[in-house]
């Protein structure tokens, strides 16, 4: 989305036609991994459900099924990543505005497009080193295929989109071969990345490398692009000061976007952005409002109540707030507008809501938590009900009072008109209906009622509805989905390399120390708890922060007398929290990137249901009676 000059934002280019160099050679590349996504994705959402069906009524799961689900997962990832290249669709700091235009904002974009060409070319080089130890393995994904031929894909990818990367500094309304010396420029500089992995280390190339990372960030450079170089970088130091091997540590980020790939949950973003697409394409949206209008329309708020209740719908079963805004986004925001609810409220509300619900079963950050923890999961799934009602009460009030503020239209209860609406959404409603069900009575997983929810949005668009063409429309949508996803696994993925090196560096473990050393009442440690994972919850992944945290926060718990379960839930509740957080918040990242927002923007609009939600945690926080208590009601012990 194109900013206004004079602002500083997170753009997210979404072209309607590709417009990159080399125009001809990406149209017949593109077009061949379109096909290819389309039809990974197709077999992404049939190989699940059939693996549910079969487990159900043959009594034995599909072989292999969840572990191939799992690696389909990172081929579309790489995919989607190859076409946002081509379509400029990566989520990147728009500063071009301010670079005086001529020479300095060619040479600007020059710079950015260069470095990204040099930072792809080395993580080709250093995935083609994973793929290499893994050659010599005997791991299997499914039916025989070996998992080195499956890692194929992020070495091939990464120089594809390095290449298209060097191709895009050749842009412009320079003459032909300007802009063919402006490409051979940048694959040069591609080269020059490409031959770090042998460079002699020092601490001089590890801060020039740095340096570079930042001013390629402030002029434009994609964030993944920022946070693989830094990461990169960071590893290089440590050869400077172990000797390591210049390979073994610069594969680390390679290492961790595959561990990521291979989570067990993961097919469940793609799945279900895919079923938010199609949905959405096929006029749901239109549908729901009406059926929105009929319901609640005569409360106050009324479709921000639902708003709010069906994105912590979402979270609760996928256990990640991204598919809640990737998947229901589109679905949402234009029901809210349409409800004259302002856009700033509307794009907030969605932001905030993607983290409610982490704290209702089965959630999978409670289950991992209790596993690292050593807390028993039914009872704290127990304390977390009252918590998680909460926080989704107190975003739902506020939604009442925009309501008003607003106007929006309140219309006297018809109970005709709302069976009608009703019965005209059917179809609509039964998704979430659907999940709800399959995981809730144990009929399958997250990932297998995913792709029971994407499975069932092809049938009522296709065979239902009628309103996507299965050749003309439904390659497109699962396209424009693909590369979605891509996008944001790939930010994810380099998130969680840079992630690896705080771990190594021992960051967690001495944030942790300065506060057992420094902090000895009870509720200023708490406070003080909060504080800290409400910055490391915006810039750890999720399940990495329970990994590396949780462990290390609990005894000091104990230490405090905060029992282990109440203890759970602050740690889980301000997690949710960090998801808002800026400047990195992950909720943040993905709301700019679903709805083409500048990252600032987003920032201002979501800082109410920031402070709104906070207000919560500390209430969760400094009020036990809401969690041991409810324990305690249960007859269980906190």
């Amino acid at each position: 989305m194109p900013l206004r000059k004079g602002s500083i934002g997170f753009r997210v280019s979404t072209p309607t036609s590709i417009e990159t160099p080399g125009a001809r050679h990406e149209k017949l590349g593109t077009r061949v991994e379109r096909g290819l996504v389309t039809l990974l994705l197709v077999a992404l959402i049939l190989l699940p459900a059939a693996s549910t069906v079969a487990r159900r009524f043959l009594g034995r799961d599909l072989p292999g099924s969840s572990t191939l689900a799992q690696h389909i997962t990172l081929w579309v990832g790489f995919l989607g990543a190859m076409l946002a290249t081509a379509t400029g669709r990566h989520l990147a700091l728009s500063t071009l505005d301010f670079v005086p235009p001529g020479r300095p904002r060619r040479s600007a974009a020059f710079f950015t497009t260069a470095v990204s060409a040099a930072v792809c070319a080395l993580l080709a080089w250093a995935s083609a080193r994973l793929v290499y130890v893994e050659w010599s393995g005997f791991a299997r994904v499914a039916f025989g295929i070996r998992t080195a031929w499956s890692e194929l894909v992020m070495p091939v990818g990464f120089a594809v989109m390095a290449i298209r990367f060097a191709l895009n500094a050749g842009n412009g309304d320079e003459p032909a071969a300007r802009r063919w010396a402006f490409r051979g420029a940048a694959a040069l500089v591609a080269v020059g990345g490409f031959l770090l992995a042998w460079a002699v280390p020092s601490q001089a190339l590890v801060t020039a490398l740095l340096l570079v990372m930042l001013a390629a960030f402030l002029l434009g450079a994609p964030v993944f692009i920022v946070m693989s170089g830094v990461a990169m970088a960071l590893f290089f130091r440590g050869i400077v000061e172990s000797g390591q091997e210049p390979a073994l540590a610069i594969a680390s980020v390679p290492t961790a976007i595959f561990n990521l790939a291979l989570t067990p949950s993961l097919p469940a973003l793609p799945l279900l952005t895919a079923a938010g697409y199609i949905l959405a394409e096929g006029g749901a949206a239109r549908r729901l409002v009406r059926a929105y209008k009929g319901i609640f329309g005569w409360m106050p708020g009324g479709v921000a109540i639902m708003a709010t209740f069906v994105c912590a719908l979402f979270t609760t079963f996928t256990g990640a707030s991204g598919v809640t805004i990737l998947a229901l986004g589109g679905l949402l925001l234009p029901s809210l507008l349409e409800e004259k609810y302002p856009e700033d409220f509307s794009v907030g509300l969605v932001t905030a809501a993607g983290s409610l619900g982490l704290l209702f079963p089965p959630s999978l950050p409670v289950i991992l938590y209790a596993v690292v923890a050593g807390a028993a999961v039914d009872v704290l799934f127990i304390a977390g009900l009252v918590p998680g009602l909460l926080m989704i009460l107190i975003v739902a009030a506020y939604g009442i009072v925009v309501g008003v503020r607003s106007g929006a239209p309140r219309q006297r209860f018809d109970g005709r008109e709302a069976a009608a609406a009703l019965w005209d959404a059917k179809w609509d409603l039964g998704l979430p209906t659907l999940v709800v069900l399959a995981v809730g009575s144990g009929f399958a997983t997250v990932v297998e009622a995913a792709a029971l929810a994407a499975a069932y949005s092809l049938v009522v668009e296709l065979l239902v509805f009628r309103s996507i063409h299965p050749t003309r429309d439904l390659p497109r949508v699962l396209v424009h989905a693909a590369a979605l996803v891509g996008s944001v696994l790939i930010l994810l993925g380099s998130a969680l390399g840079l992630t690896s090196w705080f771990v190594d560096a021992e960051v967690p473990t001495r944030l942790v120390e300065w506060m057992t050393g420094h902090v000895h009442s009870k509720a200023l440690f708490l406070l003080m708890l909060n504080a800290v994972l409400l910055v490391l919850g915006s810039v750890l992944e999720i399940y990495s922060a329970i990994v590396v945290l949780a462990p290390l926060v609990a005894p000091l718990g104990e230490a405090y007398g905060i029992t282990p379960i109440h203890l759970g839930v602050v740690f889980l509740a301000n997690l949710e929290l960090g998801f808002l957080f800026p400047p990195m918040g992950l909720n943040l990242f993905l709301s700019a990137t679903r709805f083409g927002k500048p990252l600032p923007w987003v920032y201002r609009k979501a800082f109410p249901f920031l402070l709104i939600m906070a207000a919560g945690v500390l209430a969760i926080t400094y009020l036990p009676q809401i969690t041991d208590g409810v324990v305690r009601a249960f007859g269980k012990t906190p």
